[in-house]
């Protein structure tokens, strides 16, 4: 490996909290890449490749900056979580470190990218509650998060799910970073491109060179919307994100009140992503919960409906397709189910569905209850703060061990009396 990587720093972080392996595999990223030969996933993050492994008890990375980065100035994060979040503290002082002249930031980065200062197992428990559904299949799937993700590679990433699949996206979106993107890194024969920016699918062949490329009319769609996003003030997507849930380095601010068709913020930013070409229900829902945050926006496609009627008593009524009616009836009944977080939960079930997943749904009784003892003892995870060397396949080992008591607020423990869609 290049020693220009950072050592392997550790994390405490159990599979209940965050598994790398169903979360960069259920539909959300598509850029991320696994190694095959030794289980590490890698993927450039704010102008870093970031790489990262798991074992049953701690997540493993660390981090390669370019000697010459090309991209802007990094923000520097935030020194605290919300107040109704605590989780991790996203800075440490084994983490600023120096790293081909740059502040090594990756496990704030980290943090916030995989959202780890909310406690899952609390909120799995509190669904499993509320959802008998939800309950019997969420034990072979714990450890689903919701990424943060930038707002713009979330955007032209779903523009190109449209009529596609997991692996074609992956595809496409790897072409636009290797034509469009610029190289961090080369290691074990594997290249590293940044996400493009706007500005650069803006120019006039950009559409005919995406089409020589397989984007079909997704083409059109990319260049237009890349077009409309870069007339629009600097800044114009991250205006539309929760403030719950912002950009990285951006301080925490409330995002409103909960109504049944999501908060006020919300709705605004779904109609505005409708006004992108490219961009119908499904996709702006999608951009909306993992570009920009909205934990209520429930994406809606013919998958999930095909859920909505086989599990929660969807299309009975005679009305058996997806209409616009029938697509926010469904979203509505899963926000009133699992309120503030329904896309979250939503994006569980809908992993659970995946052919890709299927084998889990076999596990056996023993290992259901194995696995529903460990998540009810994990609800509160505490480690006392220390950063000491250790050695894991014979690469260095910084450990990062963090007090972490993480606690709903009052408002979500509660135990809902609405009803709600996906």
């Amino acid at each position: 490996m290049s020693s220009s990587f950072s050592e392997w720093r550790k994390l405490p972080l159990t599979l209940s909290e965050l598994c790398i392996n169903t979360t960069l595999r259920c539909g959300q990223s598509f850029r991320w890449q696994k190694l095959p030969e030794n289980e590490e996933w890698r993927c450039v993050l704010h102008g870093r490749v970031i790489s990262l492994r798991q074992d049953a008890s701690h997540l493993y990375y660390r981090a390669y900056f370019p000697t010459h980065p090309s991209n802007s100035t990094l923000p520097t994060p935030p020194l605290s979580t919300p107040p109704s979040r605590t989780g991790p503290t996203v800075t440490s002082s084994a983490d600023l470190t120096k790293l081909n002249g740059a502040t090594d930031h990756s496990l704030a980065l980290i943090t916030h990218y995989f959202n780890l200062d909310t406690n899952l197992t609390q909120l799995y428990l509190q669904w499993s509650e509320l959802d008998s559904n939800f309950k019997k299949k969420a034990l072979k799937f714990t450890g689903i998060r919701i990424l943060r993700q930038d707002a713009w590679e979330a955007l032209v990433s779903f523009i190109c799910s449209s009529n596609n699949n997991i692996s074609r996206i992956s595809q496409m979106v790897e072409k636009l970073c290797i034509n469009y993107g610029v190289l961090i890194g080369t290691f074990d024969g594997y290249s590293y491109y940044s996400f493009p920016l706007p500005e650069t699918l803006i120019g006039y062949d950009v559409e005919s060179r995406l089409r020589e490329l397989g984007f079909g009319y997704r083409a059109k769609y990319i260049h237009q919307t890349a077009v409309a996003v870069t007339r629009e003030r600097e800044g114009w997507l991250d205006s539309l994100r929760n403030p719950e849930y912002p950009a990285f380095g951006v301080d925490w601010a409330p995002g409103g009140e909960m109504a049944p068709e999501g908060r006020q913020g919300y709705r605004e930013a779904h109609q505005k992503l409708l006004g992108l070409h490219g961009v119908g229900p499904k996709v702006a829902d999608c951009v909306c919960l993992m570009g920009l945050g909205w934990g209520e926006a429930v994406p809606v496609d013919t998958h999930v409906w095909q859920i909505a009627q086989r599990d929660y008593r969807f299309g009975r009524g005679g009305n058996r397709s997806l209409s616009k009616a029938t697509y926010d009836a469904v979203g509505n009944h899963f926000r009133n189910l699992w309120g503030k977080e329904a896309g979250w939960a939503h994006s569980v079930l809908f992993t659970a569905d995946l052919r890709t997943f299927s084998e889990r749904l076999g596990t056996s009784k023993a290992e259901a209850k194995i696995n529903q003892e460990d998540v009810e003892a994990r609800i509160k995870i505490k480690a006392g703060v220390a950063a000491k060397r250790k050695t894991i396949d014979g690469d260095s080992i910084v450990e990062d061990k963090m007090t972490q008591t993480r606690t709903l607020p009052k408002r979500l423990r509660r135990k809902r009396t609405h009803s709600d869609v996906i």
